[in-house]
């Protein structure tokens, strides 16, 4: 299937590993050109290569950290000013962020900033330019919006969620979709750093919880991505996909 996806200008925020890495790499073999974002340009240097080698073109890397107050902002200015506008928006960046114990609001805040906000700043200020093209594509990364624990990020993806409904259907007369893909434990550092840290508990959440028998890849949630991008997916609006091998049957 041609994703009609050579020329495009693709944002991917949260590049540097895991579904954003993938998800990079997908659309810049797509055709697309791709502007990768996260923290550091040192984090992003992997990535460069690697797509580089795959398709002949470098990303453009820029490095903003989103849990800023001026880090969308500054993300913004810097794309702008590289590409002239963005047609795909992939909201990536984010992270898990247990709770224990005595609640602190700073981490809190910061949960929310990253998991919401950042998505909500950028979305705002490029669809402008999407929807004055009549064409552009934003998918944003949500999650699991109920726990069994508490999760500062686990409410700040359930604001996501909610949200981009409600743009789906404002941004739809001018062509531009927003949908959510929601992955379930995916094998990248950040699961196996903050939820399962052990082979151990890995293989004790999987016999509980996914049908699959497996956790799943970068790969698998990036190709999705790639397709909601598309011009083929237009059709698909205010959509959220589970990319969980089945573990939402057995959520509780």
């Amino acid at each position: 299937m041609d994703l009609q996806l050579a020329g495009k200008t693709c944002l991917v925020t949260g590049a540097s590993s895991g579904i954003g890495y993938a998800t990079a790499l997908t659309l810049a073999v797509e055709g697309a050109r791709v502007v990768a974002a996260a923290r550091s340009l040192e984090a992003l240097s992997p990535l460069s290569t690697v797509v580089t080698a795959a398709t002949g073109r470098a990303p453009i890397l820029i490095a903003a950290d989103l849990s800023r107050d001026d880090g969308p902002g500054s993300l913004v200015a810097q794309v702008l000013e590289a590409t002239g506008g963005v047609d795909v928006l992939v909201n990536n960046a984010g992270g898990s962020r247990p709770s224990e114990g005595e609640i602190d609001e700073a981490m809190w805040a910061e949960a929310y900033a990253l998991n919401f906000l950042a998505a909500l700043r950028l979305t705002e200020r490029l669809a402008l330019g999407m929807r004055a093209r009549r064409w552009g594509r934003i998918v944003n990364l949500t999650g699991a919006i109920v726990a069994k624990a508490p999760n500062a990020a686990t409410p700040a993806k359930a604001a996501l969620e909610s949200w981009s409904k409600a743009i789906a259907a404002r941004y739809a007369p001018d062509g531009v979709t927003v949908n959510c893909v929601a992955p379930g434990r995916i094998d990248s550092a950040q699961i196996r750093d903050r939820l399962h840290p052990t082979e151990a508990s890995r293989q004790a959440f999987i016999a509980q919880n996914i049908p699959a028998g497996r956790f799943g890849t970068p790969e698998e949630a990036a190709a999705l991505i790639a397709f909601l991008a598309s011009g083929p997916a237009s059709y698909v609006n205010g959509a959220t996909i589970p990319v969980d091998g089945g573990a939402l049957r057995l959520a509780f």
